[in-house]
C-alpha cells in the first residue's frame, strides 16, 4: 500500500481552495489561504507531485452538452477470473461515456456511472460493452429522474 503524504494545515487549506476554484490564480490562492505566492506555488507543486491533486479539470454541466441521461449500471460477469475482470475494466475505461468504474464486493462484479445523450444511445453503448461482451452474465441499469446532488469535493 501506498504511503499517504502527511497534510499539515496549510495543505488542508489549499487542497479545500482548488476542490471550490482550481481556475483561481497561484496569487488569488495564496491570499484566501493567507501565505505568499512563492509559498503556495511550492505546496501546490509538492501536492501536485506526490498524487494528492491527481489533475485539474472543469466540470462540465451535462445537460448545456445533451448528456441527458445518468445511468448507475450493474454488471455480473459469468467468470470472474482475474483477467477477464481485468479484460472487463478495460473494455468499460475506453468507453467515454463510462465515467466511473468501480469493482465492487459482494453482489455484482462491477458498478459503472454512465452519461449519455438519451436511451438510443445507452442500447448502443449497452450493446457495445455488455451484449457484445461474452462474459457479461448480468446487467441491471438505474437510470436518474432527477440528480438532488453531485459533489467532487473531498473533505480534507
Amino acid at each position: 500500500m501506498t504511503e499517504q503524504p502527511a497534510l499539515d494545515d496549510l495543505d488542508r487549506r489549499i487542497l479545500n481552495a482548488l476542490q471550490a476554484d482550481a481556475s483561481q490564480t497561484n496569487a488569488e490562492l495564496a491570499e484566501l489561504v493567507h501565505v505568499s505566492p512563492p509559498t503556495c506555488l511550492r505546496r501546490v507543486k509538492q501536492l501536485t507531485e506526490n498524487g494528492v491533486i491527481a489533475r485539474q479539470v472543469a466540470i462540465v454541466d451535462p445537460d448545456k452538452v445533451g448528456a441527458r441521461l445518468s445511468a448507475i449500471v450493474e454488471i455480473t460477469l459469468d467468470v470472474q477470473a482475474a483477467e477477464r475482470m481485468l479484460e472487463f475494466e478495460a473494455l468499460a475505461a475506453q468507453e467515454s461515456a463510462v465515467l466511473q468504474c468501480y469493482r465492487v464486493s459482494p453482489g455484482p462484479d462491477f458498478v459503472l456511472v454512465v452519461q449519455v445523450a438519451d436511451m438510443p444511445a445507452y442500447h448502443a453503448l449497452a450493446h457495445r460493452l455488455f451484449t457484445a461482451h461474452a462474459n457479461v452474465r448480468n446487467v441491471k441499469a438505474y437510470f436518474s429522474t432527477h440528480r438532488s446532488k453531485f459533489e467532487t469535493r473531498i473533505a480534507v
